[in-house]
C-alpha cells in the first residue's frame, strides 16, 4: 500500500473517531508497526495529528467545535454504554443536571419511569425529556445553534436557582494538565457553575477526548469523576493520580 493511501486511511479513521489505536491502524492497513509509526510521525510533522501513547488523536484548533449532528454520529456505541452507566448512578428522588451534549442526550432514554427531576440547557434534550414524561426544567438564555445549547448570562443567572444531587457534564477535552475543557467560554462557565451547584459531578466523555485541550477550561480533573469507555492501563494510572475513573464494561 502506498504512503498516500495509508495516510488517507489514518486521517479518515481519525476524522470519524477522533482517536485511533496503533493496533487498529496496523490491522486496517495490513502494514507493519514500524511503517505505521513512521506514517504517524510524518502526519504529525504536517500538523494533521498528535501522537499519543498507543496511537494518535486528531489535531484540532482549540476554538473549533463540531455541531450536535456531527457529534451524535461519532463513537455512538461507546456513548450509549457510558450513558447506561451514568443513568445507573441516578437514584429515585434525585435532582439532576443534564448538560447539553450528545453523550448526555443518550442518558435520557435510560431514565424512563424514574421519579427524578431533570434540569438541562440542551435544546435537543427537552423534547426527549417531555416524551419520556420526566419532570424537567430548561434554562432560559441565548440559544447556540451549533451545539443546541442554552448559554449566556441569563442561563448563568437561571441555574443559580437550582441545587443538584448529581450533574452529568460533557467535555471536548480531558487533559492531565489542562483539566476538562470546551471550545466555548460561555458554555464552559455554565458547566463550571453546574459542577459547583452539585453534590456529585460526573464527566461523560468517551476516550477520544483524552489528551485533547480546548480554549475554555471548565474545571480541574479533581472536581469530577470521569465516566468513559476503556482506556490504556498506563494512561489510566496516570489520570487516576488526578481523578477517579469509571469505565464501562464492553
Amino acid at each position: 500500500m502506498l504512503n498516500m493511501e495509508r495516510h488517507k486511511i489514518i486521517m479518515g479513521l481519525l476524522k470519524r473517531k477522533g482517536t485511533v489505536k496503533l493496533k487498529e491502524l496496523i490491522e486496517v492497513s495490513s502494514s507493519s508497526e514500524s511503517t505505521i509509526r513512521r506514517d504517524l510521525a510524518e502526519l504529525e510533522d504536517l500538523g494533521a495529528l498528535k501522537r499519543v501513547h498507543g496511537g494518535a488523536i486528531l489535531n484540532q484548533a482549540r476554538t473549533i467545535e463540531m455541531s450536535m449532528v456531527e457529534k451524535s454520529v461519532r463513537n455512538v456505541q461507546e456513548k450509549k454504554r457510558i450513558a447506561r452507566l451514568a443513568a445507573s448512578l441516578i437514584m429515585d428522588g434525585d435532582c439532576v443536571f443534564l448538560d447539553a451534549g450528545s453523550t448526555t442526550f443518550e442518558i435520557i432514554e435510560c431514565l424512563v419511569g424514574r421519579d427524578i427531576t431533570v434540569v438541562t440547557n440542551g435544546l435537543m434534550h427537552v423534547e426527549e425529556l417531555v416524551s419520556m414524561d420526566l419532570n424537567a426544567y430548561i434554562l432560559g438564555g441565548k440559544m447556540k445553534a451549533k451545539t443546541k445549547a442554552v448559554i449566556g448570562g441569563i442561563a448563568f443567572d437561571n441555574i443559580m436557582n437550582y441545587r443538584f444531587d448529581k450533574a452529568f457534564i460533557g467535555a471536548n477535552g480531558v487533559h492531565i494538565v489542562d483539566g476538562y475543557t470546551t471550545p466555548d467560554m460561555e458554555e464552559g462557565l455554565l458547566k463550571r457553575k453546574a459542577m459547583e451547584l452539585s453534590d456529585e459531578c460526573f464527566i461523560v466523555a468517551d476516550s477520544s477526548k483524552l489528551h485533547q485541550s480546548h480554549f475554555a477550561k471548565m474545571f480541574d480533573l479533581e472536581a469530577a469523576v470521569w465516566i468513559t469507555d476503556a482506556i490504556d492501563e498506563e494512561e489510566k494510572r496516570s489520570i487516576m493520580k488526578k481523578t477517579s475513573i469509571m469505565e464501562v464494561s464492553v
